[in-house]
């Protein structure tokens, strides 16, 4: 998940959340790993583009395991006579959403990035981030339980499809989202290029583009409508829609204190004149 201009590690993804569903800045660069063999260079830029991949196909799973589309396990999927019982399934899905919270979060904070970059060289750090928050999404698909009960359920197909096409808009927001904020940085990709040219990494300069004039976090907000939008809400979707918007909402006070730690005054005169997550209202 995401902010203005290089505001780049939170995420949805990441959701996203993804989504990477975490936006932050970055700590002080460690000095750039130059000269380094060519061989080297090339299985830096591999590993930066396997983890671009996984979290490519974990992104558009994602969708579809939220959405019910084409995906064998779904959020909306109604327990078997032989599921475990729905308080235990509760537990399970509380501490799946747990997990991918935390590795999300403090993964993303530059306290703990100053200390993983002593391992881990910081032109492979995103992509390693990306890999570990697309681990613990695969998890979440893997492991998640129905819960049976069903909130809603909107079978009038005009009705259906209106919030079917709302969903989607929702998804399409962080997508674009992140293009405008530099997609390849965002995950991973453009550092680990500066790598294989054997160029020092450049930070991005902070900027507002389209959807950043009118809500400081687009991209958090078109998680929101991907995942509350659905036209059958079901006890586990519920569960699910909560907890992330709880997270959604914590993760950007912690963002944006780091952001304002970052960009000093530039931001806070962003945060003051920009809403939060819906034009003039929040």
């Amino acid at each position: 998940m995401s902010t203005a201009g290089s505001m780049t590690d939170s995420s949805l993804y990441a959701c996203a959340g993804t989504a990477a569903m975490a936006t932050v800045a970055r700590p002080v660069a460690a000095p750039a790993l130059l000269g380094l063999p060519l061989g080297l260079r090339l299985a830096g830029f591999a590993y930066g583009v396997f983890c671009y991949a996984v979290f490519f196909v974990t992104f558009l799973y994602a969708f579809g395991f939220v959405g019910n589309f084409l995906t064998p396990t779904a959020l909306d999927m109604l327990p078997s006579p032989n599921a475990m019982h729905w308080s235990k399934a509760l537990v399970v899905n509380l501490v799946l959403l747990t997990l991918f919270a935390v590795q999300h979060s403090v993964m993303a904070r530059p306290w703990f990035k100053a200390k993983w970059t002593r391992i881990v060289p910081e032109s492979i750090e995103r992509s390693t981030y990306v890999l570990c928050a697309s681990v613990a999404m695969i998890a979440m698909f893997y492991f998640w339980q129905p819960m049976g009960g069903v909130i809603w359920h909107v079978a009038d197909p005009i009705f259906r499809g209106v919030i079917i096409t709302l969903m989607t808009l929702g998804w399409s927001l962080v997508f674009v989202s992140t293009w405008l904020i530099n997609h390849f940085d965002l995950f991973g990709l453009r550092q680990v290029w500066f790598l294989l040219m054997d160029r020092p990494y450049t930070h991005l300069p902070f900027t507002t583009p389209l959807f950043y004039r009118f809500v400081r976090h687009p991209l958090y907000l078109g998680f929101m409508i991907g995942f509350w939008a659905t036209p059958t809400m079901t006890a586990a979707h519920l569960v699910f829609a909560i907890a992330t918007t709880i997270y959604i909402l914590l993760a950007i006070r912690w963002e944006e204190r780091d952001l304002m730690d970052l960009h000093g005054q530039k931001y806070r005169e962003y945060r003051s004149r920009v809403s939060k997550l819906i034009p003039s209202v929040v």
